[in-house]
């Protein structure tokens, strides 16, 4: 591995770990979305990363086919036949979980990308009087 392949993967990562960061916020600003007659409530996003050999890549981001979370709610005006109301499958604990996770593999890459600009600019400093 070169000194430019670590920069290309650490950058890589980082742009993975940004978008894991923007779905997971995205998550938890939509996690109290309700059906609406015509429009199914919000469902979880996933971002699903493929390794290559220059670091993560993002291969596509897929919606979570778990179930809605069902409310009895029988004087909510959005209430089916049962008085039942479908929020959105967002947990937020698990949400919490997986931002901490992004953000600790951010702070990894970040540091790995230093290391890296740090040994290039030492390796400039070489042969210097």
């Amino acid at each position: 591995m070169t000194l430019g392949s670590a920069l290309r993967s650490s950058s890589s990562g980082l742009h993975a770990e940004r978008m894991r960061l923007d779905v997971v916020s995205a998550n938890i600003a939509n996690a109290n979305s309700v059906s609406t007659p015509g429009k199914e409530a919000y469902r979880r996003k996933i971002v699903v990363l493929e390794p290559t050999d220059e670091g993560p890549r993002i291969e596509r981001i897929v919606d979570d086919p778990s179930d809605l979370r069902a409310v009895t709610e029988p004087d909510n005006p959005l209430a089916d036949a049962e008085g039942k109301v479908y929020y959105s499958n967002v947990n937020p604990v698990l949400e919490m979980v997986n931002m901490m996770s992004a953000t600790r593999a951010y702070e990894a890459n970040v540091a790995a990308f230093n290391s890296t600009k740090g040994m290039m600019m030492a390796a400039l400093n070489i042969g210097k009087v």
